[in-house]
């Protein structure tokens, strides 16, 4: 009886530490942890499984030396064509069922991890990808904090001043959509919308910084003509009247968040963005 050969020791490590990365993507995906969390473990099980499967191939070599055998152009013999699936079927490949079963695991993993993304689809607590773009983690009384996790106050800023705001207890790494630009404005000069009174505190008001043409940082502000400006392509926004489109390629306004105070003066939101956040292409009619 043929004794099974040993297997490679390095294939069965790489394509364990390949389960172990479609795992990871898996347990990263459930938690949220961000496109970088996503990208290492997804990244990290398929470059695993290849270097698992090109070390494996070094195992397949030829017994004897290779020569070229004159012949004439033809069909080859029965008895020549037999010798030929003779040698091709005695090659050294390593017939393990431990590499084998490892291999059925390691692809049955990433499949599985694969498919974990499609549960946005069908769960109802992921929702659509519509509703999912349109909607952000600002909620009614969640707080507004600087960088460094501190509360804000309306008399933190002064009149004609900016400041990067987030929400209290969410990752601006994970939901780099809840990024807010504060200007401060005299309130008697605001001409906002109907139906947005309510949402400037002191003459304090909200916008999303991320730009509604391609998404970039909107982080510059003309105090002298109460405007942001997007550095990428150069879109300019009137804050005076709810951040509408002046100049550039953007063509809708900057969604405005609604804010208030509570009871210790410090600045809470009243609820989500007025609108979809960032580039608007995927919401427009075809």
């Amino acid at each position: 009886m043929r004794r099974e050969p040993a297997p490679p020791a390095g294939v069965l490590v790489c394509f364990g530490l390949a389960v172990l990365g479609a795992v990871g993507f898996a347990v990263s995906y459930v938690l949220n942890l961000g496109n970088v969390a996503f990208g290492l473990s997804l990244g990290g099980a398929f470059a695993f499984l290849a270097a698992g499967l090109a070390i494996w191939s070094k195992r397949i070599e030829v017994r004897e030396p290779q020569y070229v055998e004159e012949r004439a152009v033809g069909p080859s013999p029965p008895q020549q064509f037999e010798a030929f699936q003779e040698a091709l079927t005695s090659q050294p490949v390593p017939r393990s069922r431990v590499l084998w079963s490892m291999l059925g695991l390691t692809l049955a993993a990433i499949g599985g991890a694969v498919l974990f993304p499609l549960r946005s689809l069908f769960l109802k607590e992921g929702g659509s990808p519509d509703a999912i773009l349109e909607h952000t983690p600002w909620s009614k009384g969640l707080p507004l904090v600087d960088e460094d996790g501190k509360r804000i106050r309306p008399g933190d800023l002064t009149y004609d001043s900016v400041k990067t705001v987030f929400p209290a207890g969410v990752s601006s790494r994970v939901h780099p959509d809840t990024t807010t630009v504060l200007v401060r404005v005299e309130p008697a000069s605001l001409q906002l919308p109907a139906g947005r009174e309510n949402w400037v505190v002191d003459g304090v008001v909200g916008y999303s910084k991320l730009c509604t043409h391609a998404g970039c940082p909107v982080g510059l502000y003309a105090a002298d003509y109460r405007q942001l400006m997007c550095p990428c392509h150069h879109s300019l926004f009137d804050v005076l009247r709810g951040a509408v489109p002046i100049e550039g390629p953007a063509a809708r306004p900057l969604p405005q968040l609604p804010l208030g105070v509570d009871a210790d003066g410090y600045l809470v939101a009243t609820g989500d963005f007025n609108g979809p956040v960032g580039a608007g292409w995927w919401g427009l009619p075809t």
